[in-house]
């Protein structure tokens, strides 16, 4: 078997905000004339076709990402003398426990207007599940990104097939294909092989009955903060076609696919690229089209006034371990949400809202911080947490808070429960039954402070001395949607 491996860029993701508060767009002249870029909708046909041999761009493998396992085969192809070879790392693969990144065009980019959707062939060397392919991400504004996630394999060739939301936007791409691959099983997850070939864009003709939705076609209502800023992509942005096969294919879709209409603009603006600004209060109800095609859902909003400022910690400095809270010099952190597919849905991370630094996490279930490097918290006493929920009613809250350490023990470990209830100890949990902190939560626009004590490494099993991850659940019945953190911090009496 022959294998040519390409090379590799390392590539972190910009997310750029194109923000537009006006209400008004600029009329094109007659005289207008569009530059115009090269329509071939071949991407892999043996080789790559009108690429570099630069062409494929890993993610971050400081963000786990494997760097090894791109590459060409001669031996199992589709069709024709060679297919891209992938072979899918071990969980515990110390180069990195899963592959994807993207080809992209480094040239001017395409004009994919004439095409309606990308398809390739593929197969695995056992049935697997890849959690995401797509095309439009380039790493640099990803403003027309599509996305496919899991994806059956079989160990036979199979055609797949990912619909363009509206081909008119796509008059000069550049992100060719993306994919995000991990292994197969219970941790650590085998690895394993799979090939494409015959990946190109192409002219169907047979997608039909466009079915654009948002917020999972529900009219959303959310209470929000003047000055607060957010992405549509947040609201989960669909569009299906029915293929030929009679399959119902949804992709998600980047905002700037659809246009979003504001019910007032003095409350709320959306600009181009689906960024929603609050500007006023009041209420604003946002809908939106995808190539004249009403989209199914919508999203009110209710905006309540200035967001409050969270409270100021007054413990002396050389008394805390800091994550996050502009009163102390924090730990380096790898990330404060590194969503972790595929069962995190919990979207956002840091923002600033109306000038305060804070942790906004939107569609919630669970999110984790990880610390650069493990720390000592053995002469620390509480972890504490300073919690907004704009909405949610204290008797709808239950969720864990919890401490883990940076070794290979999965039980090593302390979680505190918090709500609108009690709750007994649980030496193996970590429930507790914490009055204060239950008894007393705040909602609707209400900064809580919650205070949890570290347990004794006894009781917890928690290695206090190697401690890297703090991960918030959300558990049960729980109604918790959104939710803002400030100060988050160890501390000790």
């Amino acid at each position: 078997m022959k294998t040519t491996k390409y090379k590799y860029i390392k590539a972190t993701f910009l997310f750029l905000l194109a923000l537009s508060i006006t209400s008004c767009e600029r009329e094109l002249s007659d005289k207008a004339e569009f530059a115009t870029y090269g329509t071939t909708g071949n991407i892999f046909i043996d080789a790559p076709v009108g690429l570099t041999d630069q062409f494929f761009v890993s993610f971050d493998p400081a963000g786990g990402a494997n760097t090894e396992g791109f590459g060409t085969d001669e031996s199992v192809t589709y069709q024709g003398a060679s297919a891209i070879r992938i072979d899918v790392p071990a969980g515990d693969d110390f180069n990195g426990g899963f592959i994807g990144g993207i080809f992209v065009d480094r040239g001017t980019g395409r004009n994919l207007t004439g095409y309606d959707a990308l398809t390739f062939w593929a197969k695995g060397s056992t049935t697997a599940t890849i959690g995401l392919v797509g095309f439009g991400t380039d790493f640099i504004e990803n403003k027309y990104a599509v996305g496919l996630e899991n994806i059956k394999l079989s160990t036979d060739w199979r055609k797949y097939t990912i619909p363009i939301p509206d081909a008119s936007k796509l008059i000069q791409e550049k992100g060719m294909f993306i994919f995000s691959a991990g292994g197969i099983g219970a941790f650590p997850e085998m690895g394993y092989t799979f090939w494409m070939d015959e990946l190109k864009f192409e002219k169907l003709g047979t997608l039909g009955q466009p079915q654009p939705t948002m917020a999972n076609k529900e009219d959303k209502v959310e209470t929000k903060f003047l000055g607060d800023q957010f992405s549509m992509a947040d609201y989960g942005l669909t569009q299906t076609f029915n293929l030929a096969s009679g399959i119902n294919q949804t992709v998600t879709a980047a905002p700037s696919y659809f246009s979003f209409t504001s019910s007032d603009i003095e409350v709320a603006r959306v600009s181009d690229a689906g960024i929603v600004s609050l500007v006023g209060n009041g209420t604003a109800k946002i809908t939106a089209s995808i190539a004249g095609i009403a989209v199914a859902g919508s999203l009110t909003i209710n905006v309540a006034g200035a967001f409050p400022v969270a409270p100021t910690p007054t413990l002396a400095a050389s008394n805390v371990i800091s994550i996050f809270s502009d009163a102390y010099t924090d730990e380096p952190v790898n990330f404060y949400n590194g969503f972790w597919e595929p069962y995190q849905t919990t979207l956002g991370g840091e923002t600033t809202i109306d000038g305060q630094n804070v942790l906004n996490y939107t569609n919630f279930n669970f999110v984790g911080t990880q610390l650069t490097t493990p720390i000592d918290i053995s002469e620390m006493t509480h972890l504490s947490i300073d919690i907004l929920m704009p909405e949610v009613l204290p008797t709808d809250i239950d969720m864990l808070v919890q401490l883990k350490s940076d070794n290979t023990d999965p039980n090593t470990f302390q979680q505190q429960r918090i709500g609108g209830q009690t709750y007994a100890w649980d030496p193996r949990t970590g429930d507790v039954n914490d009055t204060e902190s239950n008894a007393t939560f705040e909602t609707g626009g209400v900064w809580k402070t919650i205070k949890i004590p570290i347990r004794p490494t006894s009781e917890t099993g928690l290695d206090k001395t190697t401690v890297n991850l703090i991960v918030i659940e959300n558990i049960k019945n729980s109604n918790v949607t959104e939710l803002h953190i400030d100060n988050l911090y160890l501390y000790k009496e």
